[in-house]
């Protein structure tokens, strides 16, 4: 027969299993942090923040998450001052729209450009009742320039591209047709990247390069682009890549010994015409 435990080592016992008046503190004083953070909506916009920053991976981390925030404080005064101005809401989301576009860089991962992409739709597609789903085609257009514009592209170059991956204002932009048009502008903004680089390296500086050698170079950028695949933008701008050093040189050599007048052409001149390479390979939307 097993002896009962004495009422004493009940006591005792009891007394372990008790938490300690500073143990039952530390607990709510826990809880207590965790409940405000989580009511505040704090957890969730932090890790809202750390998920853009595994996504962009920026060259600055301080500094992207600093704007990350000063942008979400702005978005949300804006949005609390204009609640009653339908036209000052619009005018936030297109923003709105532009910023998530800024941080969908195609040199990054797919999946983080299909996201932003995706917000961006989302965000637009948010306002008013629809009875179709996507966005409305001169809301879709303005964004588009709002993006060129923000980028600093000129409107000569930035025109001809929105001429054909727009749609009409009343018409509904579906998604699929919504990132097609995002990824051509993107790619067209880092094929001009690469043009820049390139007509530096023609001009050694002094702000105008030889036409003959400006002209076999865009020659043989057309050449390499030919057979990319006319579905897909970023097939150009990894055909664009691919011109290596030699082809470069083998047309700039053959260019130099025509014995022609040489003439110079300015770099606007020259991203206008690679531009135009870029943009007559561009599938029309409509």
């Amino acid at each position: 027969m097993v002896a009962s435990a004495s009422p004493s080592a009940k006591m005792a016992d009891g007394e372990k299993r008790r938490p300690s008046p500073a143990n039952a503190s530390t607990n709510g004083a826990q809880e207590s942090e965790a409940a405000f953070l989580l009511q505040s909506g704090v957890s969730e916009m932090v890790r809202g923040a750390l998920l853009r920053l595994l996504e962009a991976r920026p060259e600055e981390p301080v500094a992207f998450l600093a704007a990350y925030f000063e942008r979400l404080t702005q978005s949300g005064a804006e949005a609390r001052a204009d609640g009653g101005d339908p036209q000052r809401q619009l005018q936030w989301r297109l923003e709105r729209a532009v910023w998530l576009l800024r941080l969908a860089p195609l040199s990054h991962s797919r999946t983080a450009f299909n996201n932003n992409v995706s917000m961006a739709f989302d965000f637009l597609s948010a306002g008013g009742r629809r009875k179709k789903p996507g966005v409305n085609g001169k809301l879709y257009s303005e964004l588009l320039t709002m993006f060129f514009r923000d980028r600093g592209a000129s409107e000569d170059i930035v025109v001809p591209l929105l001429q054909k991956i727009t749609c009409r204002d009343h018409e509904m932009v579906p998604f699929d047709i919504f990132r097609y048009g995002v990824l051509s502008s993107l790619v067209l903004l880092e094929f001009l990247a690469k043009a820049i680089t390139l007509y530096e390296a023609l001009d050694g500086g002094s702000g105008v390069a030889d036409q003959r050698i400006c002209l076999a170079v865009l020659s043989t950028l057309e050449e390499a682009l030919h057979p990319s695949d006319v579905s897909s933008p970023v097939r150009y701008l990894e055909a664009g890549s691919k011109l290596g050093p030699d082809c470069l040189a083998l047309a700039m050599d053959k260019a130099l010994a025509e014995r022609k007048a040489s003439l110079t052409m300015k770099k606007e001149e020259f991203l206008k015409k690679a531009s135009a390479i870029f943009v007559a390979k561009v599938k029309p939307v409509g």
